[in-house]
């Protein structure tokens, strides 16, 4: 590199967005992802030995996969070369494999090739990479927003470590916010900015787990806010959410607010009000509440307020669940609003909820230890001989049922589970008259 090149590249770096400027430059400095970049895990300790061999990075926008590519490029003694797959083909492909070949034979130096958005490559683009990552001309690490089964070649997954990260945290997103007012290097230091408390945390949670997202807000602020009297730059909450385009509410995560309204949420469903339930869920979405804690909630009242009157409720809520965590936000809020508005919709009962009340009550405030002998387990007595117990099997007969006593002697004639008449919880009823009645 030449003079007027590296003066070049030192500019492009000084004009470029915050975001960029602010990547960590060593392990030290990366902020998330703990759950691979850990200092006791594989990843930090491969990339602190520059023995990382090919990888493929992917998580939502903002998580960090091109900022530990560029921890790994100031870190390897290996070659780092870096193609954005959007602008990028086969003949720059071409010429990276070309330079690599040169560099391992005459220097014995490894080439990492980065690729972001490595899922935009095609089929053939794809398998252009194989046979030299293979052979070790080439070191690839990839970086995508897709799953990388559905998106990259089996055979590249195959020869590669998948790495998946996070949507970082509010906590997170707050710690590289302070160092990026604070940086006078590479941040905006030099300014002489200030954030208020209630506009860190509002920026933290408005940009959803995308540090980037924050990070262009901040900047947005610094740099269209006039110097108060004092000759500093506040960022107020105002500023805050005028720079990310976003509507601060009163919704605290772990205060009354929260309480109040998840309240209100599992009333509404409770209630049958399918409208108010799904206001109340994109309170707590845009508040930046906690999906999981949301799906939770559903699920437990699918079982606790609907219960046998539409058996379907908790397999919606469950599936919800599970597909929430797979699919993640913003589209995971369409799941969740179709689990509350089925729950919302659906008939109530909560007889099964009361019936292990009922029952939990009961063993604990008598001491009952008894089991009939007819449903023991059945084992041999001390001559080898199944002893007999007396059991009645329900399939032999009629319906395939039999009247005998299930419960202990103490307790004949409880009744813990009242089974309604609404929904499929009367046919449950009706199924029980009629067995019975022909007995």
């Amino acid at each position: 590199m030449d003079l007027f090149s590296y003066m070049e590249e030192k500019e492009k770096e000084k004009e470029a967005p915050l975001a960029s400027r602010l990547r960590p430059r060593t392990l030290e400095e990366f902020v998330g992802q703990q759950h691979i970049i850990a200092k006791d895990k594989l990843l930090y300790r491969a990339i602190a030995a520059d023995k990382l061999g090919s990888v493929i990075f992917y998580g939502p926008p903002g998580s960090g996969k091109t900022s530990i590519a560029r921890v790994i490029a100031n870190t390897t003694k290996a070659a780092f070369t870096q193609l954005n797959a959007t602008t990028s083909g086969k003949k720059d492909m071409e010429l990276v494999v070309k330079d690599a070949k040169e560099a391992l034979g005459m220097y014995g130096r490894r080439t990492i090739l980065f690729i972001d958005e490595i899922h935009r490559f095609n089929k053939g683009q794809q398998d252009y990479l194989l046979p030299f990552v293979e052979d070790g001309t080439i070191i690839l690490i990839g970086a995508t927003t897709e799953n990388p089964y559905f998106e990259v070649n089996s055979a590249l997954i195959s020869r590669s470590m998948i790495f998946e990260l996070k949507p970082l945290s509010a906590d997170e997103i707050a710690v590289l916010l302070k160092r990026a007012i604070t940086d006078e290097e590479r941040g905006l230091g030099i300014y002489g900015a200030e954030i208020d408390e209630d506009a860190l945390k509002f920026l933290a949670d408005a940009a959803a787990g995308d540090a980037r997202n924050a990070l262009n807000a901040l900047e947005l602020g610094v740099l269209t806010t006039k110097p108060s009297q004092d000759g500093r730059i506040h960022i107020t909450l105002e500023v805050a959410a005028e720079c990310i385009q976003k509507r601060p509410i009163s919704y605290d995560k772990t205060g009354e607010g929260h309480y109040d309204t998840i309240s209100a949420f599992i009333k509404s469903m409770r209630g049958s009000d399918p409208d108010a339930a799904v206001y109340y869920l994109a309170r707590m979405l845009y508040g930046g509440e906690d999906v999981k804690f949301i799906a939770r909630r559903i699920m437990i009242c699918a079982a606790e307020d609907v219960g046998n009157a539409d058996p379907m409720a908790l397999v919606v809520a469950s599936s919800a669940a599970s597909a929430v965590e797979r699919v993640g936000m913003p589209e995971g809020r369409i799941i969740l609003s179709q689990a509350a508005v089925y729950v919302a919709c659906a008939p109530k009962s909560n007889a099964s909820y009361m019936a292990i009340n009922r029952a939990m009550q009961s063993v604990n405030n008598r001491s009952i230890k008894s089991i009939p002998r007819h449903l023991q387990n059945v084992h041999a007595d001390s001559h080898g001989q199944e002893r007999a117990q007396g059991y009645l099997y329900a399939h032999d007969y009629p319906n395939h049922y039999v009247k005998q006593q299930y419960l202990p002697d103490e307790l004949v004639g409880e009744v813990f589970y009242e089974p309604t008449d609404i929904g499929y919880e009367a046919k449950i009823r009706e199924h029980f008259k009629r067995i019975k009645k022909e007995v």
